[in-house]
C-alpha cells in the first residue's frame, strides 16, 4: 500500500514545487539508494563546521574530528571560515539587538505550510528587525544561489513560525556559505512578503505533492529526482529534439538552434540516466529485446604493489614516479588558509575555453576580439 504523505523535505522543494507528483514517486523509492562519498563527506563537514561554531559560541561540544572519514586540511580550513563568517553575523546582529538568539543545527517545523514539513538550519540568528538563516554547503560541484532559494526560505518559515512573537522580526536574510566555490550568496525579503510567497505558492503546491496530484512537469529540478530515468514527462521532454529529425547543422536557423541548446544539456543527462537505469534493470534480470549484458573493456592491473616494486626494484630500475600534487590534492594537503599562504604568488588561472551559455549566466560575454588580440601578441 502506498505511503499516504509523500517526503517533502526542504531539499528537493525545488523539484517537488515544479513538478508535485514527483515527490510521491521519489518517496516511494526512498532508501533504496546509498549515500554517496560526497554527501558523507559534506555530513562530516557538517559535523565539524557544528562543533566549531559552538565552541566558538563558549558552549560545550565534543570534538568529532577522530571520527570523521574524510578530514583533512581543506576541511578544516573551510570549517573555519563558515565559524568566522557566523561570529561575524552574530556581531552584527547585536548592532540591533542586544541579546540576539543564535541556533546551531536547529530542528525547524514549516508544517503549516508543508505537510510534515521540517528541516535542520545551520545555524539560525534570530535578533529584532532581522532573521537570518545560513546555511552550509561543502559541496563543489554545483553553485549553489540564495535567490528564490525555495529550501532558504522553507528554513526561514520555520524559524519565523518558531520566533516571531519573541523578536520584533521585519526582514529575512538566507546566507548560502560554500567555501569551497568561494561562494557567500545571501537574499532577502521582507517578513510578509516571505508570509505572502508560502501562503499562495508553496502551500497550495505543497497540498498537492502530498496528495500525488498536479501535473508533471521537466526541466533542470530533474537532476536529483529518483524517477528521471523512467520519468514519461521527462521522455517527451527531451524527445521534442526529434522534431528537428537530427538535420545538418548548417540547415538549422538560428532560431531553431537556440531552441535546441536551451535542452541539449538536458537532453544528454537524460540518455545516460536512461542507459545506466537500463543497465541496473538488465542485470537484475530485464530483457530488452536487440540487447544484452557483455564484459566491457578492462585494463591489466598488478595483483600486489609492493611485490611488483620490489621486483623491478631488484633488477634495477625504479618503480616509482614523482609527480607534484594537482591544485585541489594540494589543497586538502595543506589546508586553505596555509595553500594561500604558501602557494598564493605560485598559482594562477588561466582564461578558460569559449562555451556557449544562457544569457541569464553571471559572467561576462566572451570578448572574441580581445582574446584573438591576446593570443597574437
Amino acid at each position: 500500500m502506498p505511503n499516504t504523505h509523500s517526503s517533502l523535505s526542504p531539499s528537493s522543494s525545488h523539484r517537488w514545487l515544479a513538478c508535485p507528483p514527483s515527490a510521491r514517486l521519489c518517496a516511494a523509492v526512498e532508501g533504496m539508494t546509498e549515500a554517496g562519498p560526497f554527501a558523507k563527506q559534506g555530513t562530516d563537514a557538517h559535523a565539524l563546521a557544528e562543533h566549531k561554531v559552538l565552541i566558538a559560541l563558549g558552549r560545550d561540544s565534543p570534538d568529532p574530528t577522530e571520527n570523521l572519514d574524510y578530514f583533512d586540511g581543506e576541511m578544516d580550513s573551510c570549517t573555519d571560515e563558515y565559524r568566522n563568517f557566523v561570529l561575524e553575523q552574530v556581531e552584527e546582529a547585536k548592532k540591533n539587538c542586544k541579546d540576539p538568539l543564535v541556533l546551531v543545527e536547529q530542528k525547524l517545523d514549516f508544517s503549516h505550510w508543508v505537510p510534515d514539513g521540517f528541516g535542520t538550519g545551520d545555524c539560525v540568528i534570530v535578533a529584532d528587525d532581522t532573521l537570518q538563516v545560513i546555511d552550509f554547503k561543502y559541496g563543489l560541484g554545483i553553485l549553489v544561489d540564495a535567490k528564490d532559494n525555495s529550501q532558504m526560505r522553507c528554513y526561514a518559515l520555520g524559524a519565523l513560525d518558531a520566533f516571531d512573537g519573541i523578536y520584533d522580526i521585519r526582514t529575512v536574510q538566507m546566507t548560502i556559505f560554500q567555501p569551497r566555490r568561494n561562494n557567500i550568496s545571501t537574499d532577502s525579503m521582507s517578513k510578509e512578503d516571505l508570509l505572502s510567497w508560502a501562503d499562495t505558492v508553496l502551500a497550495p503546491t505543497a497540498k498537492l505533492a502530498a496528495a500525488g496530484e498536479g501535473e508533471f512537469k521537466a526541466g533542470d529540478h530533474c537532476q536529483f529526482c529518483k524517477v528521471k530515468a523512467t520519468c514519461r514527462e521527462r521522455a517527451a521532454y527531451n524527445l521534442k529534439l526529434a522534431a528537428y529529425d537530427f538535420a545538418p547543422p548548417e540547415t538549422l536557423e538560428p532560431l531553431e538552434i537556440a531552441s535546441i541548446l536551451d535542452k541539449v544539456d538536458n537532453l544528454v543527462s537524460w540518455a545516460g540516466d536512461v542507459k545506466e537505469y537500463a543497465l541496473r534493470q538488465a542485470q537484475s534480470g530485464t530483457e530488452y529485446e536487440g540487447w544484452k549484458v557483455v564484459e566491457g573493456r578492462s585494463v591489466r592491473k598488478y595483483r600486489d604493489d609492493a611485490a611488483v616494486a620490489a621486483a623491478v626494484t631488484a633488477a634495477g630500475y625504479d618503480p616509482y614516479e614523482q609527480k607534484l600534487l594537482g591544485v585541489t590534492a594540494m589543497t586538502s594537503l595543506l589546508g586553505k588558509k596555509k595553500f594561500n599562504e604558501i602557494l598564493g604568488s605560485l598559482v594562477y588561472k588561466p582564461p578558460g575555453k569559449p562555451t556557449l551559455a544562457p544569457t541569464s549566466d553571471k559572467r561576462p560575454a566572451y570578448n572574441t576580439a580581445q582574446n584573438d588580440f591576446m593570443e597574437d601578441n
